[in-house]
């Protein structure tokens, strides 16, 4: 199980968006070539973080910004908005263990609770970061450089 590349690469949008606004015209282009990867890509992302609320988007040219302040969006607000799990659904079962094996049919009893925890704590760990505390955390390395 792994989450898709969609996640980081949307961080690392929202971080271009908030160092690079008063310097550049935020586009897909520019963002695309920050993250090196191919415009579609981005504006796909873009319009998942306009849906939840997280980027304003201006079409044409006209760049991109944050909607809400970075202190404001977590991690967790990102990794929803472009990941495809439903609540609860991080981890994917396999469709039929077989009920005729001891362990196929008590897989479920065994390991629904315990992943259960452990996607909250997941989230309950995204949830308690900021994207201003990433980009906080960029601009230190970038003045260190």
């Amino acid at each position: 199980m792994q989450i898709s590349s969609r996640f980081t690469i949307a961080v690392h949008i929202l971080i271009c968006i908030e160092t690079f606004k008063n310097d550049y015209k935020v586009t897909s282009d520019f963002l695309a070539s920050s993250v090196n990867v191919n415009p579609v890509v981005v504006r796909r992302l873009l319009q998942q973080l306009k849906k939840a609320g997280i980027v304003n988007v201006t079409r044409g040219s006209g760049g991109t910004d944050l909607e809400r302040p970075a202190g404001e969006i977590t991690l967790l607000d990102v990794y929803n908005a472009v990941e495809c799990v439903e609540e609860g659904e991080l981890f994917h079962f396999h469709e039929n263990p077989n009920p005729l094996c001891p362990v196929g049919k008590n897989i479920h009893a065994i390991l629904d609770t315990r992943l259960t925890k452990i996607q909250e704590a997941m989230e309950r760990e995204m949830k308690s970061v900021t994207i201003k505390e990433v980009i906080d955390d960029t601009q230190k390395l970038i003045n260190n450089i």
